[in-house]
């Protein structure tokens, strides 16, 4: 929906709290709930889709009357698409994810189509004078990469996807954007890794392999790098690493990044003291990662584990020498916590949503995925009673 018309901004939510692969399961989602949630925060005005389209759901619209059809059906329901959550592949739901979500990675020519596939389906469904955005993982799962030609590789395969978002842009008049998106364990996962990715590797290695297939000059292919490759920036990831989000914002900012989208989001969070650490038993289940960070007392930094069971098995011996824990298990925005069990949600504070006023990033997602596997007693009746929620939480913060 849009909620600012000057400067742009467009809030939605992101599909991918919703079961299944195929394109049938992704329309009947939006039947099913997006338009009853339409019907709650914007009945009159056009509502924004954040679509999550699997690897075979976008093979199957590479069929013209496919997404034709669903061209008609966003205008009959006064929808329209202008994001996609392009950061998992395949499964999303209903078995173990965990690692997977990360595969096929940058390293790989499949993750380089699918995401060119989906930037193609976006500039087609895209409103007129609209940019889309697309998220994607942080290149890789950070135990994965251990020479420099994987990043190498890494950065060739992102530079394929910025020529194919560029000759969309040339043919179209349509601007996509990629939204690299820093997470807990990735091959990058704080602000400073991932500037460091940007200036260290995608810029200068990308720059001068543009130049080379395009000639342009290097002024030019910046430009464009720049352009179509972002951050996507997930508060939840960001607040894991007990970052100051207004000052995140601010350091992609002075580097030049483009933030393509935000995702707004919350963490769980506890004092590493048993009475409240314990109380994150519930949250254990098999489906996804939920890595836990670990403030360390005084100015020790951060540690962490890859796993929220691995962390409650070591830290009746560690937690004497920690801080603050924040787990990587997305709840709702509007949820408070209680009785010692909280959220990172005092991390989004007034500053930070004046910045959001500001415009400088159109395109604003709402992302608990985790609904299916929330504990009964913090979870609302229903999906869409829980996804209005959080579009009140959002629409009040944001004025």
């Amino acid at each position: 929906m849009i909620i600012s018309r000057d400067p742009r901004i467009d809030l939605t939510y992101c599909l991918n709290v919703h079961p299944g692969q195929s394109w049938a399961d992704q329309r009947g989602a939006i039947e099913t709930c997006s338009l009853r949630i339409k019907r709650e925060v914007s009945p009159e005005a056009p509502f924004g889709l954040g679509l999550r389209i699997s690897d075979a759901a976008s093979r199957e619209l590479e069929s013209e009357e496919l997404r034709r059809e669903a061209a008609i059906f966003f205008r009959q329901n006064n929808c329209y698409a202008f994001s996609i959550n392009g950061f998992p592949y395949g499964s999303f739901h209903g078995g173990a994810v965990k690692e997977k979500v990360y595969l096929p990675d940058w390293q790989n020519d499949k993750r380089r189509d699918y995401t060119c596939r989906l930037a193609r389906l976006l500039a087609e469904w895209l409103p007129e004078g609209s940019s889309g955005s697309i998220s994607t993982l942080p290149g890789s799962y950070k135990s994965w990469i251990n020479r420099e030609s994987e990043i190498t590789t890494m950065v060739h395969n992102l530079l394929e996807t910025v020529l194919v978002l560029d000759e969309i842009r040339t043919a179209t008049g349509r601007e996509i954007h990629l939204g690299l998106e820093p997470e807990p364990d990735c091959y990058f996962e704080t602000t400073s890794e991932t500037i460091a990715f940007f200036e260290d590797h995608l810029f200068p290695e990308g720059i001068d392999l543009l130049r080379r297939r395009t000639g342009r000059s290097r002024a030019e292919a910046e430009a464009t790098v720049r352009r179509h490759v972002g951050v996507c920036f997930d508060t939840c990831h960001l607040a894991l690493q007990f970052e100051d989000l207004a000052d995140s914002w601010r350091r992609f900012a002075g580097a030049g990044l483009r933030i393509s989208k935000v995702q707004l989001s919350n963490a769980l969070e506890v004092r590493a003291v048993p009475e409240e650490w314990s109380k994150l038993k519930p949250f254990v289940e098999p489906v996804y990662l939920h890595q836990v960070k670990a403030r360390r007392q005084g100015r020790g930094g951060v540690t962490g584990w890859p796993d929220l069971p691995a962390a409650l098995m070591s830290l009746p011996k560690a937690s004497a020498e920690l801080d603050v824990l924040r787990v990587h298990f997305h709840v709702p925005l509007f949820f408070q916590g209680g009785g010692g069990l909280g959220t990172t949600g005092h991390c989004l504070t007034p500053e930070f949503f004046r910045l959001l006023q500001r415009g400088s990033c159109p395109h604003l997602e709402i992302e608990t995925y985790t609904y299916n596997v929330l504990p009964k007693e913090i979870r609302p009746s229903t999906l869409e009673e829980s996804v209005i929620r959080e579009y009140q939480w959002v629409l009040e913060k944001l004025g």
